[in-house]
């Protein structure tokens, strides 16, 4: 069967290389792709918000299964327009994609069907919202309502700060419309976990925990990032905490669509914080985390092209193996400067020398010049190590590490720190 994976960065590169392990899998193509892609298969020039031309490239190319790693096209109702052509396309319809699009939508959601979370207001007025902070204790969280690349959620100690990212969100129109509404909800405190779960409308397989690495520096320090690292599973989320979630969490969910007539097919992702009152949900995003994906497939031992491809005819296989005794380590490697301005075009080397039995390297901003890779993005790879224990793990992702370069890497020294 052939393949394709949109998106260009390193969750997709995790994706195809998943995909192209499967003995079903005779071709993998990935839309746009990047340098690592280009390995593990064939890239398309075509974008992820192209859904026109990824049609006729699916069509053309007789592709069984097209893998959407990045939320826009979700949202936007790839799904609904792959199926309206009788094509497999494994990722929610736009309706049940509100569940990222919208944090308004997800948030009422989940007031309405029992689903644990922080108590919140939500504002399409920006002195009202204002008024309101006035009232209330901090800290707490203020919300851009749509999607904002990440970067639309404020975590504020104070009331001016609030009142800050209110104006930012909502008078300056930092990330346009997605800034017609603000929610403003308590901030919880625990430990942070994200759990993805492969769904098929009804029931949903829970995957092995992760927990990614915000921050730039050591020691969870500096601006917020796309994710520096994470490692899987965590170490206090065993099986009561994985059947609590379900039975808490994913099982309200899945009924809760099921009932207002949009059935979640594809990957559901629950950023979750552990507190006094148990697992509450901080947000739910509609496809695989990035660097999570890379963190959590290499446990997978399932056939995971088999899984996805049932998951998008709404009908899971009766298990899902994992590998027992394994734990798995990803380590970014980011462009010197980044989040803010960085360089690009810098030949990276060294990326092919460490042990394939153990390690692999997902591509994220880096392209081919010529016979050279360089580098193309912030964050430009990331390094998976797995052993039977975290610090075995670590230890091999960072060895990894050591024998890539490219001028002005960075990496953080400390993935892994919480856990270990």
């Amino acid at each position: 069967m052939k393949a394709l994976i949109v998106g260009g960065g390193g969750r997709e590169h995790a994706l195809a290389w998943a995909v192209h392990r499967s003995p079903q899998v005779t071709e993998v193509f990935c839309a746009p792709g990047n340098g690592g892609t280009a390995r593990a298969g064939s890239n398309v020039p075509v974008a992820a918000s192209d859904t026109d031309g990824l049609l006729r490239f699916v069509r053309e190319r007789g592709v069984d299964l097209t893998v959407v790693g990045p939320e826009a096209p979700l949202v936007d109702g790839i799904v609904d327009e792959f199926e309206r052509e009788g094509l497999r396309c494994f990722g929610p319809r736009k309706a049940a994609a509100q569940l990222e699009g919208s944090k308004v939508f997800a948030k009422e959601f989940m007031a309405r069907h029992g689903v644990p979370t922080a108590d919140f207001r939500v504002f399409d007025d920006p002195d009202a919202a204002k008024s309101h902070v006035a009232e209330r204790a901090t800290p707490m969280v203020v919300k851009a309502d749509g999607l904002a690349a990440g970067k639309g959620v404020y975590v504020v100690d104070s009331k001016s700060a609030a009142v800050e990212a209110i104006d930012e969100i909502m008078v300056a129109r930092k990330f346009g419309d997605s800034g017609e509404r603000v929610i403003v909800e308590d901030c919880l405190e625990g430990e942070e976990v994200s759990v993805h779960v492969i769904c098929s409308g009804e029931r949903g397989f829970v995957l092995p925990s992760s927990q990614d690495h915000k921050r730039i520096f050591d020691g969870d320090a500096g601006p917020n990032t796309g994710g520096m690292g994470a490692y899987a599973p965590v170490p206090w989320f065993g099986e009561k905490e994985r059947d609590q979630v379900y039975q808490t969490i994913v099982e309200p969910t899945l009924k809760g669509m099921q009932a207002e007539g949009n059935p979640y097919t594809g990957v559901l992702y629950a950023g979750l914080m552990r507190t006094e009152r148990g697992p509450m949900v901080l947000e739910f995003n509609v496809r695989f985390g990035d660097p999570e994906t890379q963190v959590v497939l290499p446990l997978i031992k399932s056939d995971l092209f088999d899984v996805l491809y049932r998951s998008a005819e709404g009908k899971l296989p009766d298990q899902l193996e994992l590998w027992e005794d394994r734990s798995s380590a990803t380590v970014v490697m980011a462009a010197n400067g980044y989040p803010g301005n960085y360089k690009k075009g810098l030949e990276i080397t060294g990326v092919e020398d460490f042990p394939p039995e153990q390690a692999v390297v997902f591509h994220a901003g880096t392209s081919w010049d010529g016979s050279k890779l360089v580098t193309s993005g912030g964050r430009v790879l990331a390094v998976t190590g797995w052993e039977r224990s975290l610090r075995g793990a670590l230890d091999v992702a960072y060895d990894g590490v050591a024998r890539i370069q490219f001028d002005g890497a960075y990496w953080r020294k400390d993935i892994g720190h919480r856990a270990l």
